[in-house]
């Protein structure tokens, strides 16, 4: 029987290591390697080639949509299952355009994860009980007729993965070298980012990037 190998990137050494224990019980599937963060799991997936690579979506460096993107650039036979402690319609609707081939909220994910895995692998989407519920009944994400939600500013993956560095205490110095960009795109981007967000400092922008899911709480700030 040929086992599906899976790579699985998460910054959390326990969520990790339970993510393998877990999948470890099941014989068709195989865990070739783990990540700790988007441009670590850029690099295996290109090196060990998985069926599936397992990744957050609150990933340092590198978030895990645009780690996605650039994984399925790099190897379009990879299936990407997107894990997220966030079910905000924005991600969700993001990474089915970026084309992940399915999302699983983490405190659902030890029920349905081997399952989520078996589907993508045959080229089937999967969601996940309560997010395949909102497809059934709204359509694509974000698009719900009659929904009353505050509508959000849509950034552009490449906005996504600056805003990241800058909220992560990232000088532009150091983002410019971490994206292999110059110092004057990065300022560029970041004027961008502030007047698209209406935003007018780097502490509201971390405050933003915390809000949305992109970085998690408890980071140590650089402020220019």
């Amino acid at each position: 029987m040929k086992r599906i190998t899976v790579l699985l990137a998460e910054d959390h050494t326990i969520v990790r290591e339970g993510l393998r224990a877990l999948l470890a019980s099941e014989a068709d599937i195989e865990v070739v390697g783990e990540a700790e963060s988007g441009r670590r799991a850029i690099q295996l997936t290109k090196d060990l080639r998985p069926a599936v690579v397992v990744i957050d979506i609150a990933m340092p460096l590198l978030n895990g949509l645009e780690a996605t993107r650039q994984i399925l650039q790099a190897v379009p036979g990879t299936r990407v299952l997107i894990l997220s402690a966030h079910s905000d319609d924005e991600y969700v609707e993001q990474a089915i355009k970026l084309g992940a081939a399915g999302y699983l909220i983490k405190q659902t994910s030890a029920l349905v994860l081997a399952k989520a895995i078996r589907a993508v692998v045959s080229s089937a989407a999967f969601f996940g009980p309560y997010l395949s519920r909102r497809l059934r009944e709204d359509g694509m994400p974000g698009r719900a007729k009659g929904r009353n939600r505050k509508e959000r500013v849509s950034l552009t993956s490449r906005e996504v993965e600056i805003l990241q560095l800058i909220a992560e205490g990232k000088a532009n110095k150091q983002t410019a070298a971490e994206l292999g960009i110059s110092i004057k795109t990065v300022e560029k981007h970041r004027q961008h980012l502030m007047r698209k967000l209406d935003i007018h400092d780097t502490a509201g922008l971390t405050r933003y990037a915390i809000a949305a899911g992109i970085i998690e709480g408890g980071v140590r700030l650089t402020i220019e």
